[in-house]
């Protein structure tokens, strides 16, 4: 009975250390909070210069559309483009967080554009995060789902 009360024991001390958030994950989650909220007010003012900070050079960009934007040149100009040609409030609703490692990190959101007539567009949104001294987006992909 000793050995089974034990075993349960050792059992259920692991599985609660695997079931808790240490303080770096929560940070590096806050952090990547914080970049997204960034990236969404950079589109909103049309702010290239936060747009160079928060991107890596290499970002790419796959837009709904089924454009693909390589470099950070590209990816920006594409940007500033579609917020002229798409006017709306847009809107990034972050679902999950899933780091693959301790400087790569995967963000799913819900991305809204409210349009000026008071339509809504319903998109996703996936970005792909590093951390080289600092979070920046290296990749992000576009996604309207069929029928919307």
């Amino acid at each position: 009975m000793l050995k089974i009360t034990l075993i349960v024991f050792f059992f259920c001390l692991g599985f609660n250390s695997f079931a808790q958030t240490s303080s770096d994950t929560k940070e590096d989650s806050q952090s990547i909070l914080n970049l997204i909220n960034s990236y969404s007010k950079s589109r909103d003012t049309k702010d290239t210069i936060l747009l160079k900070k928060i991107l890596t050079k290499d970002v790419d960009q796959l837009v709904s559309s089924g454009e693909w934007r390589s470099g950070i040149d590209a990816a920006i100009k594409g940007m500033m483009e579609s917020s002229t040609s798409n006017p709306g409030e847009r809107t990034l609703h972050v679902e999950r967080i899933r780091f693959l490692s301790d400087d790569v990190a995967l963000v799913d959101a819900r991305y809204e554009i409210k349009n000026p007539d008071g339509s809504i567009r319903k998109m996703w949104s996936s970005f792909t995060m590093v951390d080289d001294k600092g979070w920046k987006i290296s990749a992000i992909r576009n996604m309207l789902p069929a029928g919307n």
